[in-house]
């Protein structure tokens, strides 16, 4: 019951925190509409505090789900890759870590309630079958929302440091390959090699999450 309680009000205190908030409500709003412009526009205009407005967006979405990749290119786009790249990758290992937690109290209902039984039903399935490279292939495909896998990872109780290292390793090439591809944008050249490894990154998993979403599709046949 105290852990129930203490993550309901962790979640109250989250909302709580991006009303109050002014650049942290408005970052959120851009985020969920998919601005990136406008999200790279308040970053800069920030300056230093662009960072902690970025780092909180990202810790945010634990419990508000908006495109992961939007963050990571405006991040690039303003602070520069290497700056932004582990920067955005340390976040996002703390937003899973935060969703974890969440699972752990909650349990499935909140997963059910963020992101839809069907998206859950999906989800369980993948995780179900066990083992970290299952884990880490969940961070890996984009249509496997980043936060959900935390919940039912938790509420399966998935040993901790399994469940931290799969997520640092696979949200690993996704996070690079957005983060570079709006570092990129700043200065575009054709023929920067990263620029195409980074593009390439992101075709291939695509193309993967088409694939596991086939096999999925008839596998529930």
């Amino acid at each position: 019951m105290s852990k129930l309680l203490g993550a309901l009000l962790a979640i109250a205190a989250a909302a709580a925190v991006v009303l109050a908030v002014e650049p942290l409500r408005t970052a959120v709003s851009h985020a969920l509409h998919g601005d990136v412009d406008a999200l790279v526009d308040q970053l800069r205009g920030l300056g230093f505090w662009g960072a902690v407005v970025l780092v909180a967006l990202i810790l945010i979405h634990s419990v508000v789900f908006f495109p992961a990749e939007l963050p990571n290119a405006a991040a690039g786009l303003v602070f520069g890759f290497w700056v932004a790249f582990p920067m955005v990758w340390l976040a996002w290992i703390a937003s899973g870590l935060i969703a974890y937690c969440l699972g752990m109290a909650l349990g499935r209902p909140i997963a059910v309630r963020l992101a839809g039984e069907q998206r859950v039903a999906g989800a369980e399935d993948m995780i179900g079958r066990g083992g970290p490279g299952v884990l880490v292939l969940s961070r890996l495909v984009p249509f496997v929302p980043f936060s959900l896998v935390g919940y039912i990872a938790g509420a399966a109780r998935v040993p901790l440091w399994r469940y931290t290292w799969t997520s640092a390793v696979g949200v690993l090439p996704i996070t690079a390959a957005a983060t570079y591809v709006g570092h990129a944008l700043d200065d575009f050249s054709a023929s920067d090699p990263m620029l195409w490894v980074a593009v390439g990154t992101i075709a291939a998993l695509a193309a993967l999450t088409v694939v596991l979403a086939r096999h999925g599709r008839r596998a529930s046949r």
